[in-house]
């Protein structure tokens, strides 16, 4: 497990204690750090839609764990994704560009949608913006090994109450992401994902993901609904930026193709490292009762009903941020 970013305090006081004494040049140093830690989120972006690799994926939050087979190739601008949870339900998802299926075997069932309309939306979680930088100060801290290679550290600090502070191990000879924490303010642990086990490099397989998505196999095949849109085409507006983010698309779902159930608006966010969901649905005072707020990890989740509307917002962000998006959006007149 990586470790609380609190055992690196006393390092960074004697640091800063040298700087003010005039034993370290501050200023140069940190804008070098800085500039190196730029490059490196470059680094990440390209290697996670430029590499072909498989491995095992393990994630941790709450006290709970679980891992997931993936394999990721790109072949002459097409990407191939597959990813196959190990525990539980055993989900698997199977990605060629902007076509993802989903399978769950115990109740037979596959949903077939595109996620084209927001680039955050991937089955492997490996890219980095290098616009975080905006919202983040980047510290280099040195070399680490992951899943049997050397890796760059990196702890991104955010400026502000918004986000939630993250360590990152980038390979070394990659630039791909091998693992990512995200920390709480006060230094714990909220969540890790980490390879256990990676091959980079590898041979791509895309027939492999290809047979997956077509093979049927007595599956209910769902096709839910789905329409790009704006909020100014569904009479919303973001009366005022959450700091940091910026509107990464909207799409209009539904439970199923040809359902009779109202679509819902979801509209995601994103400061180029995290992002924040809102869905919108009509109030149903039948389903929606009280405002709530749930957490699972780094993840939380707010809800809200907004006059004849009912809010969800869930994202890897503090509660306090979500209920700024709850109150930013608002219906125009």
């Amino acid at each position: 497990m990586r470790l609380p970013s609190a055992r690196l305090w006393p390092l960074l006081a004697a640091l800063t204690a040298a700087a003010t004494a005039g034993l370290v040049p501050a200023a140069p140093a940190r804008a070098a750090g800085e500039s190196e830690a730029r490059q490196w989120l470059v680094r990440m972006k390209a290697a996670a839609s430029g590499s072909n690799y498989e491995g095992t994926l393990v994630y941790s939050a709450g006290g709970v764990m679980s891992s997931s087979r993936v394999w990721h190739y790109q072949v002459g601008g097409q990407t191939y994704e597959r990813m196959e949870t190990q525990d539980g339900r055993q989900q698997r998802i199977y990605r060629h560009n902007d076509e993802v299926r989903t399978v769950w075997p115990q109740t037979r069932t596959a949903i077939v949608e595109r996620r084209e309309t927001l680039a955050a939306w991937s089955t492997t979680p490996q890219e980095v913006d290098p616009r975080a930088a905006e919202s983040y100060d980047l510290k280099p801290e040195g070399e680490a090994r992951v899943a049997g290679r050397e890796a760059a550290v990196f702890l991104l600090t955010p400026r502000d109450t918004l986000r939630f502070a993250q360590r990152l191990w980038a390979d070394r000879a990659t630039g791909l992401m091998l693992r990512a924490d995200v920390i709480a303010p006060d230094g714990s642990l909220l969540e890790s994902s980490a390879f256990s086990v990676i091959d980079l490099g590898v041979k791509p397989q895309p027939d492999t993901v290809l047979q997956a998505m077509r093979l049927d196999d007595g599956l209910r095949i769902v096709r839910p609904q789905q329409q790009r849109t704006t909020l100014e085409a569904q009479g919303w507006a973001v009366a005022k930026p959450v700091q940091g983010f910026a509107l990464a698309g909207c799409v209009l779902r539904g439970l199923e193709a040809g359902g009779s159930e109202p679509l819902m608006l979801q509209a995601v966010f994103s400061d180029g490292l995290t992002h924040v969901s809102v869905f919108v649905e009509r109030f149903d005072p039948a389903r929606h009762r009280n405002a709530m707020q749930a957490k699972l990890g780094a993840t939380n989740t707010v809800m809200r009903r907004a006059d004849e509307h009912w809010l969800t917002v869930v994202g890897d962000v503090p509660a306090t941020a979500l209920n700024q998006f709850a109150e930013v959006l608002v219906r125009r007149r």
